[in-house]
């Protein structure tokens, strides 16, 4: 449905400064019916993409193809312009005209293309239904609450039966509960209604739980492409395994590499573990291991060869409720487990650690 090819953005920098490189050599594409999400920090060039794609921003260079049609090449010299692009958009501030009420702020965008009143009723009556707002059709926009607005705002886009829904952080501005459950709304929405969607997000837990794949952005670049699992358990580098999710970061020296696994040297001893792509033999790497995947035991675990075993020494620990943050203390290292509630084991106490080989990526240092 979508497809962005080699897309380079600039803006002028201050006074004496040169250009700011926004969005550098981003390619990627979104099949029909997905929720695609740019993921990256502050200044990383995923809003800018996502304007870019709207036409709301002109690249310098690249191609940006939607259904077969080109909305923007250099190549060509084409830029069709934002209002032909029939592209849905939300962004972080609603933008719901206070004067109008529901009805109105939803009907909107067919009135601007002058269709019938029949034709307007039917539409947004059937969108307002979708996103659960048809008995505050008469309310007024200002008397609805943070969450009722944020679906407001995707109704209005929506009644355009839009080709592409763009959502540049539509949920920042609601509290966690609201946020979560708003969330939930717009997965079973998306999915629904088949809408493809790009969506910008720099909350790491609303991309894993929402989107069919993930760009992680950074400095302007695309680091990492994939589904959430894979980006969460094979990062390919330290920016998106320190990005997305809390990890332990073991550096080491590779001795081996054989399919994909290889032994690392370290401060733990020798470590088994997922190569990366650039994993090579007597290379410098950062062991990434989460957590919940540092499991704790106060008896000799008993596992498989692929296992990595070690003892510790409980450094620290803090209840949680529903787990423990752990600290243990292997040799010089520090790691963090998040273990279950039961365990026991005091500060200053022995414990073993099990890291599955499996949950271990080794990344190559830089």
């Amino acid at each position: 449905m979508l497809s962005v090819k080699s897309l380079f953005t600039e803006y002028a920098g201050g006074t004496g400064a040169g250009a700011v490189k926004a969005v550098q050599d981003v390619s990627f594409a979104v099949p029909e019916g997905k929720l695609f999400t740019l993921l990256g920090p502050s200044g990383c060039g995923k809003t800018t993409t996502l304007r870019s794609i709207a036409g709301l921003e002109k690249p310098i260079s690249g191609e940006i193809t939607v259904a077969g049609r080109v909305v923007y090449s250099s190549a060509s010299g084409t830029f069709v312009p934002p209002n032909k692009r029939n592209f849905g958009m939300v962004f972080q501030s609603y933008a719901i005209w206070p004067h109008m009420n529901v009805f109105e702020n939803a009907a909107f965008p067919l009135r601007v293309r002058r269709l019938g009143k029949p034709q307007i009723k039917e539409k947004v009556m059937q969108v307002l239904t979708a996103v659960a707002l048809a008995e505050l059709a008469e309310r007024d926009a200002t008397k609805l609450s943070g969450g009722q607005q944020q679906r407001l705002a995707l109704a209005r886009a929506l009644v355009m039966e839009p080709q592409l829904m763009l959502l540049d952080e539509p949920l920042s501005n609601l509290d966690a509960k609201l946020r979560d459950r708003m969330r939930s709304e717009l997965k079973r929405l998306q999915r629904e209604l088949n809408l493809t969607t790009v969506y910008v997000t720099h909350d790491q837990s609303e991309a894993l739980a929402l989107s069919h794949e993930i760009a992680v952005m950074n400095e302007g670049r695309v680091v990492q492409i994939g589904t959430p699992r894979q980006i969460y358990d094979q990062p390919k580098d330290r920016f998106v395994a320190d990005f997305v999710g809390s990890t332990n970061f073991i550096p080491g020296t590779v001795t081996a590499v054989v399919e994909g696994r290889c032994v690392v040297r370290s401060a733990l001893g020798e470590l088994k573990a997922h190569a990366s792509e650039g994993v090579s033999r007597n290379g410098s790497v950062t062991v990434s291991v989460r957590p919940e995947d540092v499991e704790l035991s106060e008896g000799e675990p008993t596992g498989t060869a692929d296992d990595n075993v070690c003892k510790a020494t409980v450094s620290s620990r803090d209840f949680l409720g529903d787990y423990l943050d752990c600290y243990v203390k292997v040799g010089d290292a520090l790691l963090l487990a998040k273990a279950h509630p039961s365990l026991r084991t005091p500060v200053g106490h022995p414990i073993y650690v099990r890291m599955k080989a499996t949950k271990c990526v080794a990344i190559p240092a830089k």
